[in-house]
């Protein structure tokens, strides 16, 4: 009888801390909320006439970057660097290779596949905070084609540059991580620095809305805007917190300024209002919040909750007395996107060159803990660097849809609403006749003879 060989595959076999990896899985839900979270506070804020569109807008987005994530994405952002500045865009394309991989220090590792998902959503909200500057007047299409370039071209590589430590997945990671050594815990740079950039650029290429400076475009429903506001406020400590990558001393340290940064944006914002406008608003309050979360973001790690409740305080108040820059200037930031994202990413950034601990930063004090300019000026070169380059490529990109497809809905269908111009749904039908998206025609009940029986 003839023996058949035989091929012995030996695997090796990792210990996994459960703890951490569902610490991890639960951050990523977490993140992964902020999105329809994101879309519910940036609907409120519209008018009602454009909703739909505004939902639309972020919940796309969750479509488009989880796909793009799993086939290149991933790897763009934390494969085997090139000089820094891109990962091998094949060396986890589709996720190959991930299967029995790790990472972290050994004791404390969690699956690759913990650890993607929790970075996919990041890369899902990034793309979707850019939405709010472009209300109620953008193609549908322009913005998938945008939200897919925006995403391959700025944010994997920005998330390549401050997130891909040397060894974390890939033996060579980004520059502004290894070799400008600037702090970014959770994406104050990488996330809010880049999408409220990329926001500035495609506010400006697109024009403002009909009316703007001359027509009063309040918030249709601030009750979906405070709503909103709370879910990013509790997906947040996800976002921060998860960041740790485990269930430890680190974590609940994160949770902790996460949450006090917040509160004090908020008090810092409202008064800021009630000195300036002599009434606090409820806007006010929910923009506040996530103003604070955005600036505590880079910071969360290296500063104590003294140190985030300054910074917070400090992002509330140069926020809310940002916002009246896009009327001076003309550019129409529908909903305040460069004001909170862009403007709150660069103090939080800036602000671990001033608070940072030196027991929290491995060293590197910020200035008011006896560490000089150097961590500031490590802190401004990473910040500039992303701001710049999603600022020149995000406003390439745009025009060049600008150019092709075109960006802009046509001046009848903006005046009509968006919803029925791009979506043929209306998010809101109180009256007796119906739109139909699927015969796209007018359904009007017949009025019944006044003498025929009506049955109750």
């Amino acid at each position: 009888m003839k023996r058949r060989a035989v091929k012995v595959v030996r695997m090796t076999i990792y210990e996994i801390n459960t703890g951490d990896t569902a610490w991890v899985l639960m951050g990523a839900a977490l993140v992964l909320m902020m999105t329809p979270a994101l879309a519910f506070f940036y609907g409120g804020m519209v008018r009602s006439k454009g909703v739909l569109n505004m939902l639309m807008m972020s919940f796309v987005s969750m479509g488009i970057v989880g796909v793009l994530w799993v086939l290149y994405g991933y790897s763009m952002a934390f494969g085997d660097s090139w000089h820094g500045i891109i990962g091998n865009p094949f060396q986890f394309a589709g996720m190959r290779a991930m299967t029995d991989a790790v990472v972290g220090p050994e004791g404390d590792q969690i699956p690759a596949f913990a650890f993607s998902g929790f970075q996919a959503a990041f890369a899902i909200i990034a793309v979707a905070l850019i939405s709010g500057a472009v209300a109620d007047r953008m193609k549908f299409s322009s913005w998938v084609v945008f939200s897919a370039l925006w995403a391959t071209l700025c944010y994997f590589p920005a998330a390549h540059w401050v997130f891909a430590f040397d060894g974390l997945t890939a033996t060579h990671g980004g520059w502004i991580a290894n070799q400008v050594k600037a702090f970014d815990f959770a994406g104050g740079t990488a996330i809010h620095i880049n999408a409220g950039a990329a926001a500035l650029a495609l506010a400006v290429v697109i024009g403002p809305r009909i009316g703007f400076r001359t027509t009063p475009m309040r918030p249709h429903n601030l009750t979906l805007v405070m709503l909103g506001a709370g879910l990013l406020w509790f997906g947040w400590f996800g976002f921060n917190a998860g960041s740790a990558l485990a269930a430890n001393g680190l974590a609940a340290m994160v949770w902790v300024n996460t949450l006090v940064a917040a509160a004090a944006a908020m008090l810092g914002w409202l008064a800021t209002e009630r000195i300036r406008d002599g009434h606090p608003t409820s806007l006010g309050a929910a923009s506040g919040l996530v103003a604070g979360l955005v600036g505590i973001t880079p910071a969360c790690a290296v500063v104590t909750p003294l140190g985030a409740i300054a910074i917070g305080a400090l992002t509330g108040v140069c926020c809310a007395c940002a916002l009246g820059l896009k009327f001076r200037f003309g550019v129409d930031d529908a909903l305040d996107v460069v004001g909170v994202h862009l403007v709150g990413g660069i103090v939080g950034t800036l602000a671990i060159g001033l608070f940072a601990k030196g027991s929290l930063s491995g060293g590197h004090a910020g200035l008011l803990y006896g560490g000089g300019l150097d961590q500031l000026g490590r802190q401004a070169l990473g910040a500039v660097a992303v701001l710049a380059y999603s600022l020149v490529l995000s406003f390439a990109i745009a025009k060049a849809i600008d150019a092709t497809m075109g960006l802009r809905i046509d001046a009848k269908a903006e005046s009509a609403g968006i919803d029925l111009g791009e979506h043929a749904e209306s998010g809101y039908d109180l009256s007796r006749v119906q739109y139909s998206s699927y015969s796209k025609s007018i359904v009007v009940p017949r009025t019944p003879d006044p003498k025929e029986r009506i049955d109750a």
